[in-house]
């Protein structure tokens, strides 16, 4: 049940962002540019990176869409997903995409946990600056994004389905597209 009282019962944060519609321009912005736009990293790499860090922070609705997100465009699916979030080390991804996502958690335990070490590692493992850059900023991004949902106490849907379905939409048309649409319907 949410903290306060919102105008749609949309879940997660498209309900926050129907309670105050200027705040979901600039996070969709940020969001496109950080999970869609070019990038030497995939799109599905992105959104695993963001589901690695809810998972983490236990958030429900940000961990069940993005890993949705990452499934719908990694080989191997959701398995895969569930995987890294049961065991990075044993999942089998590339050294340089697990070095990345060590950087990622330290970030969500705090900034000053990310240290030369890990970064040493992420760049011997392949990893190029603008890469670690991302990876960083997507895990404090979505440090962000898990404490405005769950700190407001959206509702999470317990059916993955409904999140799959969505999946498709974010893979097809990106999170400018749905603001977009969702805007217009308003």
């Amino acid at each position: 049940m949410p903290h306060i009282t919102l105008v749609s019962d949309e879940p997660g944060i498209r309900g926050l962002f129907r309670f105050r519609p200027e705040m979901a321009r600039p996070l969709n912005e940020l969001v496109e540019a950080l999970l869609r736009a070019d990038n030497t990293l995939t799109r599905g790499e992105r959104e695993l990176i963001a589901a690695y860090v809810s998972a983490l922070n236990e958030c429900r609705y940000c961990f069940s869409s993005h890993a949705a997100y990452a499934a719908a465009q990694l080989e191997g699916g959701m398995a895969l997903v569930e995987q890294v979030r049961e065991d990075v080390g044993g999942a089998p991804i590339s050294p340089k995409l697990r070095a990345l996502l060590g950087i990622a958690a330290a970030v969500q335990q705090g900034g000053l946990r990310v240290t030369d070490r890990l970064v040493t590692a992420a760049q011997e493992a392949g990893a190029t600056d603008v890469e670690i850059h991302d990876t960083v900023l997507i895990a404090a991004a979505f440090c962000m994004f898990n404490r405005y949902v769950d700190g407001l106490g959206t509702i999470a849907p317990d059916d993955p389905e409904s999140y799959a379905a969505r999946a498709k939409r974010i893979v097809s048309d990106g999170y400018l597209a749905l603001l977009a649409e969702s805007q217009r319907k308003s």
